[in-house]
């Protein structure tokens, strides 16, 4: 199968890098385009700070997640665009701009994690392969 536009979801962290690494270098030998997507949660109504403070460290923290992919892409010759989503629930977030945008691979990363503790810990990436009509690649 070819995959056109693929969507890559990171947090910044460096699991997450190697989920966007594997899925940059899909895009460059399939020579599909990527759109490189980060989330992050809204405004909390019990802050210690203004709503403009956390909007701009969340915008500042989105940017610094999102602009070395960019460079790295163009680097590698690959299309991309950048997305910064702001979403409770971060899966949900990551479902909905696939399908928004058109995308027909989702690319992320795993810790793998089984039994209790993936039900303690939660995962972001099983619900995202529950919830999406599309192909999920899971990179561990």
């Amino acid at each position: 199968m070819v995959y056109i536009h693929i969507l890559l979801t990171t947090d910044g962290s460096e699991l997450a890098q190697r989920g966007v690494d594997h899925g940059l270098r899909l895009a460059k030998e399939l020579g599909s385009k990527v759109t490189a997507l980060t989330v992050t949660r809204p405004y909390p109504l019990r802050s210690a700070t203004t709503a403009d403070a956390w909007e701009a460290g969340q915008k500042e923290h989105a940017d610094e997640v999102l602009a070395p992919i960019r460079k790295v892409a163009f680097k590698m010759g690959v299309q991309a665009h950048v997305v910064h989503a702001k979403n409770e629930s971060a899966a949900e977030a990551i479902v909905e701009t696939a399908q928004k945008l058109g995308c027909d691979l989702i690319v992320m990363a795993s810790h793998g994690r089984r039994g209790v503790t993936r039900l303690l810990l939660g995962s972001q990436t099983a619900e995202v392969v529950q919830s999406s009509a599309i192909p999920v690649l899971v990179v561990r």
